[in-house]
């Protein structure tokens, strides 16, 4: 028996107290992190979720994003993530095409109404049931009248929950990728697909004891969703979550939250060489700190590359891997870049 939700949960049994995840001014620990999965779980339980059934999730790099993720998991669903930038039509064929019994949809913003567009998608994919809009206010109201909110949801339910026993070959995450021709297919990835991928950081570098990660990678998307999230909960870090990637905010918590481990494409490292207003930060406390960092989804330009290993001390490790395969297929090794 293997269900991917072990990664929070055994860590929660070794590092209860030690944040999982922060946000802005917002810090939860491992217990406080898996305790809220567990309320999750149950209350998908409670909406009749049986294990093997598909749930979605529209949400940016926010906290909840690894509670409901985990929560779905542990119920012994399977996890669908949306891409947030998906329109109606695009989200009803996808709650469709998987067959999602529920949807989770973030509230969004006056720019990106994600909560509006996410609702309209939901209304028109016949298969899917149950929606339940995430608030950026946990006790606030959902902005579409009559809509359950995931406060509301996790609001009468217990803090505990005994997970569901999912076998190793039983789909854990369902990710969309574009492929070569016509609409976006689901790429089925197992139990063992995903912890395995997540326990590649064992073998890729020598970790330290608690390492902090800086998460500006979409965790819809299978970077950041595996070779951060996933591994980062494996290896009982702290994972510091941007809702999006901005080179400013992205200095300004390398620096206050003393970021061991970066990854992301090659253009946020080439915005980072050139934020403007970098010197305000203490670049040498950074550089100190830095330990890994990785780069995939395009190749990176040798230029940039020599620059940041220069300005920051640390070397980049490229890595290239496909939805398909959870992601990693190969990466260059912390003693053997070349």
């Amino acid at each position: 028996m293997l269900n991917l939700a072990v990664l929070l949960e055994d860590s929660t049994r070794e590092v209860p107290r030690r944040d999982a995840v922060v946000f802005g001014q917002t810090r939860l620990t491992y217990a406080q992190v898996n305790g809220a999965a567990n309320q999750v779980a149950n209350g998908l339980v409670n909406a009749g979720i049986q294990p093997g059934d598909k749930v979605a999730i529209s949400c940016p790099n926010l906290p909840y994003f690894p509670i409901i993720y985990y929560g779905i998991l542990k119920a012994g669903a399977v996890v669908v993530p949306l891409n947030v930038l998906l329109k109606p039509r695009e989200i009803a064929y996808h709650l469709s095409d998987s067959d999602a019994k529920a949807y989770f949809c973030f509230e969004g913003t006056e720019q990106l109404p994600m909560g509006q567009m996410g609702y309209a998608g939901f209304q028109d994919a016949g298969s899917c049931e149950h929606f339940f809009m995430i608030t950026a206010n946990p006790a606030g109201p959902s902005p579409i009248a009559g809509t359950q909110t995931l406060g509301m949801m996790m609001g009468t339910q217990p803090p505990v929950f005994n997970t569901v026993a999912t076998d190793p070959d039983d789909t854990a995450v369902i990710l969309y990728t574009s492929g070569t021709t016509g609409r976006p297919k689901g790429a089925e990835l197992t139990h063992s697909n995903m912890v395995m991928n997540a326990r590649l950081a064992d073998n890729m570098y020598e970790r330290a004891e608690h390492e902090t990660h800086l998460i500006v990678l979409p965790l819809f998307h299978s970077f950041g969703q595996t070779v951060q999230m996933n591994s980062g909960f494996y290896t009982r870090s702290t994972l510091v979550l941007l809702a999006r990637f901005d080179a400013d905010a992205a200095l300004a918590a390398m620096d206050t939250e003393n970021v061991t481990i970066f990854a992301g494409v090659p253009t946020m490292y080439w915005a980072l060489l050139n934020h403007p207003g970098a010197d305000k930060y203490d670049l040498e406390k950074i550089a100190g700190n830095l330990r890994l960092c990785a780069s995939g989804g395009a190749a990176m330009p040798v230029e940039v590359m020599k620059a940041f290993e220069q300005k920051f001390n640390v070397v980049i490790l490229e890595g290239y891997g496909l939805s398909e395969t959870s992601p990693v297929a190969s990466f260059n090794r912390a003693d053997r870049v070349t």
